[in-house]
């Protein structure tokens, strides 16, 4: 089986926005983003940042992961490390470990945070279940009120559908390994916006 290239998010935006047969005025309507910033996304002149990928995805009806590659469908995946859909944020890097498997139920992925980056003040909610781990450097977690710091070999579990935010508090990068449950029929689950 051949390698591919990274994936082209802006083409994957582009086509996912065709293949439902909307405008960029229309999506960006849909998504309350402004017609330049999609086109400028579209065209790869500018980098979304993960809270924009998810009104993206939100508008299309689409996953987040799934700006990332095709919908085809395997019952394999395979990911070379220097293979992985990137999307470079203002707080950090997320990298996609797997997409396309048929039926797919859990959404990896290797979030690096920079320095004081983290998911913003507002709580996230989305369905389905959410699993960290920590790799390296300290993520706080903060689940329905209470705080976990994550260190290298910690690990949370929870119920998503809590009232849940993060951050990096420390003055050097942190890695987690994120792993989002993908409920059929039910919304995309969230990727937290990354801020510094």
């Amino acid at each position: 089986m051949g390698e591919e290239a990274p994936p082209d998010v802006g083409k994957r935006v582009r086509e996912l926005r065709e293949s439902r047969g909307l405008s960029l005025r229309t999506l960006a309507e849909m998504s309350d983003i402004s017609v330049n910033a999609i086109s400028l996304i579209e065209r790869g002149q500018s980098s979304p940042t993960v809270s924009t990928l998810h009104r993206l995805a939100a508008a299309l009806g689409v996953s987040i992961v799934d700006f990332f590659g095709p919908e085809d469908h395997a019952r394999v995946v395979f990911v070379r490390a220097d293979r992985r859909g990137k999307t470079q944020t203002p707080g950090g890097l997320i990298e996609n470990l797997g997409i396309g498997l048929a039926g797919q139920r859990i959404q990896p992925f290797l979030v690096t945070l920079e320095p004081g980056a983290g998911s913003g003040a507002e709580p996230i909610t989305h369905s389905g279940q959410e699993f960290v781990y920590g790799l390296s450097g300290q993520v706080v977690y903060t689940v329905s009120g209470a705080s976990y710091s994550l260190g290298e070999g910690d690990a949370l579990l929870f119920e998503a559908s809590l009232p849940h935010y993060w951050c990096n508090p420390n003055r050097s990068a942190a890695r987690i390994l994120l792993v989002l449950e993908a409920i059929e029929g039910r919304e995309a689950p969230v990727l937290p916006h990354l801020e510094v």
